[in-house]
C-alpha cells in the first residue's frame, strides 16, 4: 500500500497513524519496531538489499494490530487500536476476562488485556495493550495428543464463556491464536514462519514437547447477557466466516448467538483439522453435529466439552502418539521423522498429552 504523505514514503497510511503515536506509546511503555521511530532510516539505504528482505521492511498484515515491546520487561506484546464508538463492549468484556477470579481460572482462553491506553488525540479511540500470539496453524500438527490438546481447550474455552454469559460472535479460525512457547526463535510478528530478524526460518519444538496455549481473541462483537436471560437475540452481524447457515436463511432474523458460536467453532475445526489432516476422523461426528442447519438442533458447549471427553477417554497412549498429516506432508522423510520423534518421546516419558480428563 503506497503511503500518502511524503514525509514517510515508505509506509503505508494506517502505518502512519502508529508512527506519529510512537513516542505516546514510548512514554506507555511501550516501544515500537525501529521502522515507526521518527528517526527511521530504512536498513536497505545505499545497499542493494531490497526492503522485503529487511526486518524494518515488512509491512504488518493488519492495520488496527501492531507488535511491540514492553520497555520494563521487554515482553512482546501486541497492541490492537479500537474505536469505541463503533465496538462499545470489546474493552468491557476483555476486563471481564482479565481480572480475578476469572482471570486465574486455567478454563479461561480469552486473550488477557494487560493494558487499555487512552489515546489523547482522539475520544473514540483507545489502545487494547495483549501478549503477542500467533497462527495457530503453523507449525503442523504432528500426533493425535497434540490435536486433542488443542481441541480440548478450544471447547473449553468457549464453554468457559458461555457459562458467563458471554456469546463471542465471532470465534471463527483466524480469531483463535496460540502463544510461542514452542519457539526457539523469537518470529517474526508479519513473517511468523522467520525469524525476528529474516536471518533464517524460525527454530520450534513440537507441541507435544512444548505445548501452547490456545486463545480466543477480538471481542468486537462480543455480548454479554443477565443469567436470566436464557434465550438473547441478536441481529445477525457476518463475522469473519460467512457460511453461517441461519445467517444465509434470513440475514435480518434476530437469533439467538450462543448456538451460532458453536457453529463458528466447529466450523473453524473443519478447517484446521478434517479439512487438512488425515488421522482426525474421530472429531467428525460431533463436529456435524455442531454444524448442523438448525440452530436448535446444534449441542451447546457443555454438551460438546462432555462429548469430547467421552471420544478421548477412549484413546490408547499409543493412539494419542499416532501421526496426523497434512496433505502436504505424506511423504517418506515425515513418517520416518515422526517415528524418530515418538520413540524419542516414549523414552525421555514425554505425555502425549497434556490436558486431563474432565
Amino acid at each position: 500500500m503506497a503511503s500518502t504523505s511524503a514525509a514517510h514514503p515508505h509506509l503505508s497510511e494506517y502505518e502512519i497513524w502508529w508512527s506519529s503515536h510512537y513516542n505516546f506509546l514510548k512514554e506507555k511503555g511501550y516501544k515500537l519496531r525501529s521502522r515507526y521511530s521518527p528517526d527511521w532510516v530504512p536498513s536497505w539505504t545505499n545497499t542493494n538489499k531490497i526492503d522485503i528482505n529487511c526486518e524494518d521492511g515488512i509491512v504488518p498484515p493488519h492495520y488496527l494490530v501492531i507488535d511491540a515491546r514492553r520497555i520494563q520487561d521487554g515482553a512482546r506484546v501486541s497492541l490492537k487500536r479500537i474505536d469505541v464508538s463503533r465496538h462499545p463492549y470489546e474493552i468491557e468484556i476483555g476486563r471481564f476476562f482479565s481480572s480475578p477470579p476469572l482471570s486465574i481460572d486455567p478454563a479461561n482462553h480469552c486473550v488477557p488485556f494487560y493494558d487499555v491506553l487512552e489515546v489523547p488525540t482522539d475520544d473514540h479511540t483507545v489502545i487494547i495493550v495483549m501478549p503477542l500470539l500467533r497462527d495457530i496453524v503453523h507449525p503442523s500438527f504432528d500426533t493425535v495428543g497434540e490435536v486433542v490438546d488443542c481441541v480440548h481447550q478450544l471447547f473449553e474455552g468457549l464453554r468457559f464463556m458461555h457459562r458467563h454469559h458471554v456469546a463471542h460472535r465471532d470465534c471463527m479460525q483466524l480469531n483463535i491464536l496460540m502463544d510461542g512457547c514452542m519457539f526457539i526463535d523469537a518470529w517474526h510478528p508479519s513473517e511468523q514462519y522467520m525469524s525476528e530478524d529474516l536471518s533464517r526460518p524460525a527454530r520450534h519444538r513440537t507441541r507435544m514437547r512444548s505445548p501452547p496455549r490456545y486463545y480466543y481473541i477480538d471481542f468486537g462483537i462480543s455480548r454479554k447477557y443477565e443469567a436470566s436471560n436464557t434465550n438473547p437475540l441478536e441481529d445477525p452481524i457476518f463475522g469473519g466466516d460467512k457460511e453461517v447457515p441461519e445467517f444465509k436463511e434470513d440475514s435480518s432474523k434476530p437469533r439467538n448467538p450462543f448456538p451460532t458460536d458453536v457453529w463458528y467453532l466447529g466450523h473453524a475445526i473443519q478447517e484446521t483439522f478434517l479439512d487438512r489432516y488425515s488421522g482426525v476422523d474421530f472429531l467428525g461426528s460431533l463436529v456435524s453435529d455442531m454444524m448442523h442447519s438448525d440452530p436448535a438442533q446444534r449441542p451447546n458447549m457443555d454438551e460438546v466439552f462432555s462429548r469430547f471427553q467421552v471420544i478421548r477417554q477412549g484413546f490408547s497412549n499409543w493412539k494419542l502418539r499416532s501421526r496426523v498429516a497434512p496433505d502436504s506432508e505424506r511423504y517418506l522423510f515425515d513418517f520416518v521423522a515422526h517415528w524418530a520423534r515418538r520413540i524419542q518421546y516414549i523414552v525421555r516419558r514425554i505425555p502425549p498429552t497434556h490436558t486431563s480428563l474432565s
